[in-house]
């Protein structure tokens, strides 16, 4: 069976990493490339390091607003899709290359299959709910990573009556996570940063509702520039733009904020692991700190991962200084970790549950 792939941004690479390997036991892939993520830390290294096969197609879109950036997608997909006749379109997590991948496979009418489908944050004011909603009602394959995600898809009515569509996977972060911890704890970071385990926090700020705001994105620095534990964050494009554009390099400056490029994916799994704690307001990084036992803050009010925020593993925070600081100066939680993710191999499930749905 051939089946197309669609990635477009740093965590889908981490995601198709393990599935593209499965399907090619038995199946015949070609991965496109949007564009999305163009820094070639964020793009280029995860396919050499990771072995993720190369694209046959990059579509080169990036930089766009989310409206333009999707329709621009889905007109270059669409050509594409065409000349491939897959029998499948994979589309993984919830970015703007996920939602354009399944409008351009449900206009040519190729079944599509949603890795991370069921996801749920309730705010519809942030573009990665929109566009998993939308790609979960377009899908014909509902690929789930938790039971959660599977009664959230019942609730709606999604994939209910008639053939099975959704199924329980697992999570695929998680299974790379515990292929590759041994390779993390090989990396050099630490020392190439001068760091000692336990005696930073990494941080991760890329999301609109922080970065496209001047208040919340100074009140989120200031916090950091005030922090009692340095921090040290692998610098997102777009939140170094809004750093420039807002004019608050000043607390670049200081000593207790560590601006460093983007990481590739052993290392950042390295700093991740040695963490003090994680402050981010990305959904892959919460589920991985709470898989290490890392302490997590996030910078929302909501979150996907709910499972994270057992007994204090995860604190949702508001893009408020003294919020960020409580949070930073909390104890860590007591008691042991609960299990949230299953060890399953998702990769596998994956494609077993396609193959069946295909039968």
């Amino acid at each position: 069976m051939k089946i197309v792939s669609i990635v477009g941004a740093r965590p889908q690479f981490i995601k198709a990493s393990l599935l593209s390997a499965e399907l090619r036991k038995r199946h015949k892939e070609v991965i496109v490339h949007t564009g999305q993520h163009f820094d070639r830390n964020m793009s280029d290294v995860f396919f050499s390091q990771l072995r993720i096969p190369s694209p046959k197609y990059n579509l080169g879109i990036s930089s766009m607003p989310r409206k333009k950036m999707i329709a621009s997608m889905v007109k270059k997909l669409v050509p594409v899709l065409a000349r491939e006749k897959p029998a499948l379109v994979i589309v993984f997590g919830d970015t703007n290359s996920t939602l354009a991948g399944a409008i351009a496979a449900k206009k040519l009418q190729i079944p599509i299959a949603h890795a991370e489908a069921g996801l749920r944050s309730y705010d519809m004011k942030m573009p990665e709910e929109k566009n998993r909603r939308a790609t979960d009602k377009l899908s014909d394959i509902l690929l789930c990573p938790t039971h959660q995600a599977m009664h959230n898809l019942g609730k709606e009515g999604i994939g209910k009556g008639g053939k099975q569509r959704a199924f329980l996977s697992g999570d695929l972060m998680i299974e790379l996570l515990h292929k590759n911890i041994a390779n993390a704890g090989r990396s050099s970071i630490l020392a190439r940063l001068e760091l000692k385990p336990k005696g930073y926090i990494l941080a991760t700020i890329h999301r609109a509702s922080n970065t496209d705001s001047k208040k919340n994105l100074t009140q989120i620095l200031s916090a950091f520039a005030d922090s009692p534990i340095p921090v040290v964050i692998p610098i997102h494009p777009r939140t170094f733009k809004a750093i420039l554009k807002f004019g608050l390099n000043n607390y670049l400056e200081g000593k207790n904020i560590r601006i460093i490029r983007p990481l590739p994916y052993f290392d950042t799994l390295a700093l991740q692991k040695n963490a003090f704690k994680v402050i981010t307001d990305s959904g892959g990084i919460q589920k991985e700190a709470f898989e290490l036992g890392v302490p997590c803050i996030t910078i929302r009010m909501n979150t996907e991962w709910a499972e994270t925020l057992a007994k204090g593993w995860n604190r949702l925070v508001p893009s408020r200084k003294a919020a960020i600081l409580k949070a930073i100066n909390a104890s860590r939680p007591s008691g042991k970790k609960p299990r949230a993710y299953s060890s399953r191999k998702a990769s596998i499930a994956m494609v077993r549950q396609i193959e069946e749905y295909f039968k």
